[in-house]
């Protein structure tokens, strides 16, 4: 696998995988709000998590979580408040959190982490 749509389910899947293993409970993945798109809404002992999943194959580009924009960051934001007013849940303690995964040159994930409210509200 070498496409960057293949290296980004490869890493989203690694993504709902570890978080269900830590306790998350994945709601849906490729939600769509607007024009933008959640990769993963999840609740994590009672908080709404929206989680955008950045995936990396090699260090040419940088790590995973410098490719977070401030575009990027307003997409997300934008994302999910779309969410929040479609499902009426602004009562809800939320959060964004980034998932940062690099895949190695055998498919495998190299390394994962979980960076919990990475985006300020």
């Amino acid at each position: 696998m070498n496409s960057r749509n293949e290296t980004g389910k490869l890493g989203e899947l690694a993504a709902r995988r570890h978080l269900v293993s830590i306790g998350y409970s994945v709601l849906g993945s490729n939600v769509r709000c607007g024009r933008n798109e959640i990769d993963i809404v999840a609740e994590h002992e009672g908080t709404l998590v929206f989680v955008e999943v950045r995936t990396r194959r090699g260090k040419g580009m940088g790590i995973p979580e410098e490719s977070i924009t401030s575009k990027k960051r307003h997409g997300m934001l934008a994302a999910a408040h779309a969410y929040l007013d479609a499902s009426g849940k602004w009562e809800r303690h939320w959060r964004i959190d980034i998932v940062a995964v690099e895949i190695d040159r055998n498919d495998g994930v190299s390394r994962l982490d979980v960076i919990p409210n990475a985006v300020e509200m």
